[in-house]
């Protein structure tokens, strides 16, 4: 048996911003994590950061290439009835958005040669005694006692259900996304989200050559379906303005993701502490995901560092409820901007999305409050 302060449960970005934080505040940790370093470093996922995690990834050293290669937005792009309206998030709240992909992050986290264990197996967490258990990579057990240990790893990861009487919500929506990744020169200034009776679209990017794309298609949707010249086709139909063309290029990857909500709670139990997917997942269309787990990162390392350099422990005891209210406006805000901008399920709820677009697009209030949430609330 060893002993760490801090033992993490997933090298995700959650995980992995926690074990720098902490490292920075010299508090020693364990991160293990059951895929292979070169599968974490590849997996794509979503690529918006709010104006204040851009200056904490900067905070944690970690923001020399994501000052590089980020793309700073102003605002984004909202289509609907064959129009397209700018909603400047600079001007109406002082801050922006940054387009970098989670991958980068990761990669940006894992040059500071932390502490992980890649590919592990029979990951267990025990909240009771303050344990963490794997074997690792070579088939060698290991038992590490903790002061604390952050649960990670996802949605299908052990740490959820290692919190007792947890209680839990879940909404499914009635369509997915199918998402693809370009080696083609993005044909947008900043995000297009598009409403369209055919369905929801969103142009989105990874960097000037690299272009990422969202098509709104049935939940049980096959990718069989989607040949590269139907996504194509989809694409410029759903993004057609008179004057504009979509550019099209090789597509690198295709994938079809739901689109739910996910929450838990409590984030805690004794000494286990849930922090990103294992506690909560939001829909992509408000850009809240990956901006929650690193502000749970966030939180929870200075709950702990003040846990175990002073000796206070008022915000380990508050964690849980001050990440929920954000969880819970993040929530709000990620269904809202879902809700409105897919297609609706009858007519009446369609010219209601409708009059909602066309009263944001009109009232500086509604675009402010738009503006405020995405660029970070």
């Amino acid at each position: 048996m060893t002993r760490t302060q801090v033992g993490i449960v997933g090298a995700g970005p959650a995980g992995l911003l926690l074990g720098r934080l902490l490292t920075l505040q010299g508090i020693d940790c364990v991160i293990v994590e059951n895929r292979s370093r070169s599968y974490v470093e590849a997996r794509q996922r979503a690529g918006v950061i709010e104006h204040r995690i851009a200056d904490l990834l900067r905070s944690a050293g970690v923001g020399a290439r994501l000052d590089r290669l980020g793309l700073v937005h102003n605002g984004i792009h909202l289509q609907f009835d064959g129009a397209r309206h700018h909603l400047d998030f600079k001007e109406l709240t002082g801050r922006t958005v940054t387009v970098y992909a989670q991958t980068e992050i990761v990669k940006d986290l894992l040059a500071t040669d932390l502490p992980v264990s890649f590919e592990v197996t029979d990951t267990q967490v025990d909240p009771a005694c303050s344990v963490l258990r794997y074997v690792d990579s070579a088939g060698q057990p290991h038992e590490v006692t903790c002061d604390i240990i952050a649960g990670c790893d996802g949605f299908h990861g052990v740490s959820r259900a290692a919190v007792p009487g947890r209680r839990e919500w879940q909404r499914d929506f009635p369509y997915a996304w199918l998402g693809i990744l370009a080696d083609v020169p993005p044909s947008t200034d900043e995000l297009i989200y598009a409403n369209h009776p055919h369905g929801f679209a969103l142009h989105s990017l990874r960097s000037p050559s690299v272009s990422r794309l969202y098509l709104q298609v049935p939940p049980d949707e096959a990718l069989s379906a989607w040949p590269h010249e139907r996504i194509w086709d989809e694409l410029a139909t759903r993004f057609a303005l008179p004057g504009w063309t979509l550019r099209r290029g090789p597509i690198t990857e295709v994938s079809i993701t739901p689109m739910r909500v996910f929450v838990t709670t409590p984030m805690r139990h004794r000494s286990l502490f849930l922090a990103g997917d294992s506690a909560h997942i939001v829909p992509p269309t408000g850009a809240k995901g990956l901006n929650l787990a690193l502000a749970d990162a966030a939180l929870l390392a200075e709950a702990i560092t003040s846990s175990l350099r002073s000796h206070r422990s008022d915000l380990l005891d508050a964690y849980s409820a001050d990440r929920q209210n954000h969880v819970w406006r993040a929530v709000h805000f990620a269904v809202w901007m879902t809700e409105m901008l897919h297609t609706a399920p009858d007519p009446f709820a369609a010219e209601l999305q409708r009059s909602q677009l066309r009263y944001l697009v009109s009232s500086r209030a509604m675009a402010t409050s738009l503006a405020e949430n995405y660029t970070g609330y």
